[in-house]
């Protein structure tokens, strides 16, 4: 389980360049482990990435990059005045370069050396294709592929080797250079047999294809990080000393800096409204494609687009300390970090390469003693060595990793790391809290009853009238839905609190009562007419107040702590997964059923008080659930710390990201089942990408070895693996691991 940095420690986040297998992958980790004061390494393939974690008084990060570059790969480091993530998308562009100009080489000198060979072996041209100086030909031709575009492969080996492990390019090395050096041998009249320089070339340019093919297609994985990352702007306007505007860089900004944003622009950082009214798109950052309506006091967030309005904010939070920043750490640490299932592929492919080299040599000997035919032999030992392909096994996790991740943060699903992607999967029990998850945790006026000949209108107008001077939540409310409804509410003439019974004011000379019913009746006020319609709300666990007009009840205001838009379709969702859904709440038993009732739960789990939640969280444990807890991630932090996931529904600016393994940007309770949903894919993909990787490896290897050839009815090419197939093979599996893993880019989030 990755856990974060504690105090005393240190975090950087490297990335890297060299790194072609999961042994390059071990050998990096194993490189820094070395240095005094690493706590812990995490390295990922797909993303190029190093998380190091490590004591700050015995080493500098500067100390780090010294070790990786001394190990053979390198580091991406941005300017002072270059965002990080443009100096490696530089990195990547110069790489993709790199692999185009190598295969476009070896495109060119490879195509007449192969199409030569074939056409001679297949009797197409003239004896003059079997002179000697056509093998010369061949010769000149094979060099600057091998040696030329070959050449990052012999980099490879040789760096693997000076770290005492072997990797992929050991084995492309080892297989092209036997068959280069065999080529040779028979061209100067030292060995007896056929050349093959056509797939010595070959094979070195169709796997310089695999790796383009799969650099372009890993780049693809990382595009949700690059997309939140270009949400930041790079300039803001803020308001001098002198009431002037002025623009300055983003990285000026400093808390309390007052910033201007006009219609159409994003707004650069954290804050509080101060000025202005506008609507603001917060889709990328919640998920929550409606606009939202934003006035003064109100709270935005860097990164999202300005709509309509004008206005005016002070800065809360800059850099590192802004949402966006911290959903864009989040998301590559998650991205960065190793699930349990890489731990193990990781260890496998550490004894790969040694055991296909040895398998390898096994074949060429067994070869050789069994039909005495030594270019047989050779040509068998190339296929092995070339067929096999640790690249795939190193990207299977971390490529569906990368873009399940990335695709939770843009629906705004957050995952702290891989643990969670991999528990969520296995989830029996979704535990939902109430009040703020469930609700949208402040009460809010449902209902308006008026009795006979009094407009509803009026009731509320009064009540809200002398409301006006109370802090009560429910009084709050009250006027709230006043003001929404009514276009005047007057002042009262004077006011007066009765606590815990209701309050008492006059408005336009009457005296006016709102309250509990018991405080209406200790003034001899009948409420008969309404007692029926009041026990009925009471009954749907209501808060019923009261309203009277000179001694005369005129009407009741029921209030409800209301269901979040879509809480029922989430819950009903969950169910539809396979999922017990059980609602937990503080409140009596008869409101908890209520709701229940209304949302459709299995079970309820009532008059919880928040420090006993945890425990109830342990009881479903005890008895072999797995469960997830969903809260607001606050109070009911020790019981999303208790559960197997923590799902944290936080509020787009408001993100508890250190109390949940789950943050749901938004409030929308249905990012519950779109997270479980995007979990199951995510598995889903891996397993698919291993099942691919360990399975083309188990198949071809023993194929290449030459396993059919006693087969007759076996296919000709199947008895008898050409190197050139095994490399188009090679190639072309590790594109298919990172093309698997994009598909869950257009799987629906259901």
């Amino acid at each position: 389980m990755e856990r974060k940095p504690v105090s005393g420690e240190s975090e950087e986040q490297l990335s890297l360049t060299g790194m072609t297998c999961a042994n390059c992958v071990a050998a990096v980790e194993k490189g820094i482990r070395r240095l005094d004061g690493v706590v812990d390494v995490s390295v990922s393939l797909a993303s190029e990435r190093a998380t190091v974690r490590y004591r700050p008084e015995l080493l500098s990060r500067g100390e780090i990059v010294e070790q990786v570059r001394r190990i053979g790969y390198d580091v991406v480091e941005s300017r002072p005045d270059e965002e990080t993530t443009d100096a490696e998308r530089q990195a990547r562009d110069r790489e993709i370069q790199r692999q185009t100009r190598y295969f476009m080489v070896g495109a060119v000198l490879t195509t007449p050396v192969l199409v030569l060979s074939m056409a001679r072996d297949f009797g197409l041209v003239g004896t003059w294709a079997h002179a000697a100086w056509v093998n010369y030909l061949f010769w000149v031709l094979a060099t600057p592929v091998q040696f030329y575009v070959g050449r990052q492969y012999y980099d490879g080996a040789l760096r693997a080797l000076r770290n005492r492990s072997a990797n992929m390019d050991t084995l492309v090395a080892l297989g092209s250079s036997v068959a280069y050096v065999f080529s040779a041998a028979v061209t100067l009249g030292w060995a007896p047999g056929h050349v093959y320089f056509e797939t010595s070339a070959t094979i070195i340019t169709l796997i310089v294809l695999g790796k383009l093919l799969e650099a372009r297609a890993r780049g693809r994985t990382s595009a949700a990080i690059r997309r939140l990352v270009e949400l930041r702007p790079r300039t803001a306007r803020i308001v001098g000393d002198d009431g002037g505007e002025r623009e300055v860089p983003i990285r000026a900004v400093v808390e309390g800096d007052v910033v201007v944003v006009r219609p159409g622009e994003r707004i650069p950082v954290d804050g509080v409204i101060l000025e202005g009214e506008t609507t603001i798109d917060e889709s990328m950052i919640s998920g929550e494609s409606l606009p939202v309506e934003k006035a003064p006091e109100s709270r935005v967030v860097g990164g999202t687009i300005n709509l309509h309005g004008y206005f005016r904010f002070r800065a809360t939070a800059v850099g590192a300390a802004t949402v966006l920043a911290q959903i864009i750490r989040l998301v590559e640490s998650a991205q960065a970090a190793k699930p349990s299932v890489q731990r193990l592929v990781d260890r496998v492919a550490a004894v790969f390469v040694p055991v296909v080299i040895a398998i390898a040599l096994g074949t060429l000997v067994v070869w050789i003693l069994t039909t005495g035919d030594v270019v047989a032999a050779v040509i068998r030992l190339v296929a092995v060595l070339v067929i096999a392909c640790p690249c795939a096994m190193g990207l299977a996790t971390p490529t569906a990793i990368m873009v399940g991740t990335g695709k939770g943060a843009e629906a705004g699903i957050l995952f702290r790391n891989p643990e969670a992607l991999e528990l969520t999967r296995r989830l029996t029990d979704v535990v939902l809290d109430k009040t703020g998850t469930l609700t949208v945790g402040r009460p809010e006026v449902t209902d308006v009853v008026a009795a006979a000949n009094d407009p509803a209108d009026e009731v509320l107008r009064l009540a809200a009238s002398v409301e006006k001077g109370s802090e009560h939540p429910l009084a709050q409310s009250i006027v709230r839905e006043a003001r929404k409804r009514l276009d005047d509410i007057p002042e009262p003439d004077h006011f007066r609190n009765h606590s815990g019974m209701g309050v008492e004011g006059a408005v336009g000379g009457r005296n006016v009562l709102v309250g509990t019913r018991s405080f209406l009746e200790s003034r001899d006020i009948a409420v008969d007419g309404l007692a029926e319609r009041g026990d009925e709300l009471a009954g749907q666990a209501k808060t019923v107040v009261w309203v009277a007009v000179e001694a005369r009840a005129i009407g009741l205001i029921g209030l409800s702590d209301v269901l979040k838009e879509g809480s029922r379709e989430a819950v009903e969702s969950l169910r539809r997964m396979g999922l017990r859904v059980l609602l937990v709440t503080g409140d009596n038993r008869r409101t908890a059923e209520s709701v229940a009732r209304r949302i459709g739960v299995d079970d309820v789990l009532a008059e919880v008080l928040p420090a006993e939640k945890a425990e109830e969280i342990r009881r479903l444990q005890q008895s072999g659930r797995r469960v997830a807890m969903v809260g607001d991630g606050i109070n009911d932090a020790p019981a999303l710390v208790q559960a197997d996931v923590g799902i944290a529904v936080g509020t787009g600016t408001d993100v508890a990201i250190e109390a949940a393994d789950v943050t749901l940007v938004g409030g929308d309770l249905r990012g519950v089942p779109r997270a479980l949903a995007l979990s199951r894919s995510t598995m889903r993909t891996i397993r698919e990408n291993l099942v691919w990787a360990f399975g083309y490896n188990t198949l071809l290897i023993p194929v290449a070895a030459g396993v059919l050839y006693p087969l007759e009815w076996a296919p000709a090419m199947l008895r008898q693996l050409h190197p050139i197939l095994a490399a188009l093979a090679m190639a072309l599996s590790s594109v298919s691991v990172v093309a698997n893993s994009l598909r869950l880019r257009r799987r629906p989030l259901e």
